[in-house]
């Protein structure tokens, strides 16, 4: 496998003595070189002694070397300074465009890296890695920790770009895109973003001051004032609610007046959902943050503690839905406050993402490290992915571990990504 090879010569995982080209000269590796992920040699820069001469330049890697004409690098100017061609099986001379015959040398895996991948690679129990993880170093686990934890904000944070592109460059309907997504919690995060981009937050602003209006802008553009919405079993108690029938004129108002068009109501899901979060619960304490300012981007940047970023999720429902959790259908009084739990699930997913992309638009390092910060302070998730890397040994102290795991899950351990993977090295270099 080319790409095992590559890995092995990358972090020279194989006999350092004995090398040799193909006609016996004598090889040392210096430097391996730069790993070039795109067209072009597989590393650049390398240094190679050949029986005694430092060379520095190009090294190309392949299964076998008749793949060097099978891949056409005997027309590429690019590979002219190629110094040292490596394959696992050595089945032919190469030449460059050039019409240099760069030296060759055969190099196999070795057996216990190929197992060890084998073991990775096949074993069905989650993490594969898990034997070797009490083993490791703090530092090895810190520094790889801290890496993901970087990487997965880097990834959110391309997401907030992409949202304030598509938003004509607003960072303030960017944040409130991003915040509606997460108020979907799973399993309504992309109807609650496909609803947010639908959302006209400059028309919306004209009503800021009314809360009824707000909210019969939100419900409306949600499709949910659509009598097609309700459950046939609640339809005609809907149909008779004072409520419904008042927001609804108002949302038509509105929608005829700016030309509105509400997203399909059918996006919505329900099955299996705790009333508590109902898009209808979900939005209207959405429209409440909006009503008091909390969803401003500019109030988000000042607010330098955790508490007050806590403070200013902290919202309910309007008077309506404390005694409803869908139109016509009555439940005991509540206020319906966000919970401890959601609310820290807003700042991991939310407020730290959005001060971490906010402070990187902005060249601001202070938003950037208070994202870090804030991370560092909040406890960690409980989830399926976290609990099962506490049960293999890692400690998990803060939601900054929590993410780094929840990264190492999705983007390396689900795609068998083990060759990127710190641990994944750690595991392929063991004697078991």
């Amino acid at each position: 496998m080319e790409q095992l090879l590559h890995y092995c010569w990358k972090h020279k995982l194989f006999p350092l003595e004995g090398l040799q080209t193909t006609d016996g000269q004598p090889v040392e590796v210096i430097d391996p070189g730069l790993h070039n992920l795109n067209a072009g040699p597989d590393f650049f820069n390398a240094k190679v002694k050949i029986d005694g001469t430092l060379w520095v330049g190009n090294v190309e890697i392949h299964d076998k070397s008749s793949d060097w004409f099978a891949h056409g690098h005997e027309k590429d100017p690019h590979y002219n300074n190629t110094i040292l061609h490596v394959a696992g099986l050595i089945d032919c001379n190469v030449r460059t465009q050039s019409g240099i015959t760069p030296p060759q040398v055969q190099l196999s895996v070795p057996d216990q890296v190929r197992r060890n991948y084998d073991d990775l690679i096949k074993t069905d129990t989650y993490p594969p890695c898990y034997k070797i993880i009490p083993s490791l170093s703090r530092l090895t686990v810190h520094s790889w920790m801290s890496a993901l934890e970087a990487e997965r904000l880097e990834r959110k944070t391309k997401d907030i770009r992409w949202r304030a592109e598509h938003c004509d460059g607003s960072w303030e309907s960017a944040y409130f895109v991003t915040m509606a997504r997460n108020y979907g919690f799973g399993i309504n995060s992309e109807p609650m973003e496909q609803w947010a981009f639908a959302m006209p937050l400059t028309v919306v602003a004209h009503h800021r001051d009314d809360l009824f209006q707000i909210e019969a802008l939100f419900m409306g553009q949600a499709g949910l004032l659509n009598p097609e919405s309700i459950p046939e079993r609640h339809r005609d108690a809907a149909i008779a609610d004072d409520y419904f029938q008042k927001m609804r004129r108002e949302y038509q108002f509105l929608a005829h007046k700016y030309s509105l068009s509400p997203i399909d109501h059918r996006l919505w899901r329900f099955l299996r959902l705790r009333p508590q979060n109902f898009p209808h619960i979900r939005i209207s304490q959405l429209a409440n943050l909006y009503f008091q300012n909390k969803t401003d981007l500019s109030r988000l940047a000042e607010a330098e503690t955790l508490d007050a970023a806590k403070e200013m999720l902290a919202t309910q429902v309007t008077p309506y839905w404390q005694t409803h959790y869908a139109f016509g259908c009555e439940s005991a009084r509540n206020g319906k406050h966000l919970s401890t739990a959601s609310i820290n699930l807003l700042l991991i997913n939310t407020v730290v993402p959005m001060l971490f992309a906010y402070g990187r638009h902005r060249q601001d390092e202070r938003l950037c490290d208070r994202s870090f910060d804030f991370l560092e302070s909040l406890r960690a998730e409980d989830n399926a992915i976290v609990r099962t890397w506490r049960e293999v040994g890692l400690t998990v102290d803060n939601a900054g571990d929590s993410q780094a795991l929840i990264q190492l899950k999705k983007v390396y351990c689900d795609r068998r990504d083990c060759l990127r993977c710190r641990i994944g090295y750690e595991y392929l270099k063991s004697r078991k």
